[in-house]
């Protein structure tokens, strides 16, 4: 399993900000803990279809040096996809 985040170029309340997401939901709340991030900023089902989190670029860098995997644009895009929830529902 991994944890990905693309680079972190969307602006927002003065940061830069990017999202993180794993092949596994419970190891993507792992990670976030592990960074310090509150299990209330998760976005997944039925909100959002990919279980991810938006952190900042601080956070980011953070996560790059814990282990995230570091990801284009195109290869976020497929790591989404490959993650993402049909229609909204949760993961079994």
């Amino acid at each position: 399993m991994a944890v990905y985040v693309d680079a972190a170029i969307w602006k927002w309340i003065g940061h830069r900000w990017c999202h993180l997401l794993a092949d596994d939901t419970d190891e993507l709340h792992r990670f976030a803990g592990q960074l310090g991030i509150k299990r209330a900023s998760y976005q997944g089902p039925p909100k959002t279809s990919a279980p991810h989190y938006d952190i900042t670029g601080f956070e980011r860098d953070r996560a790059v040096r814990l282990g995230a995997i570091e990801c284009t644009r195109e290869e976020i895009v497929a790591v989404f996809r490959r993650v993402r929830v049909p229609k909204g529902k949760m993961r079994q």
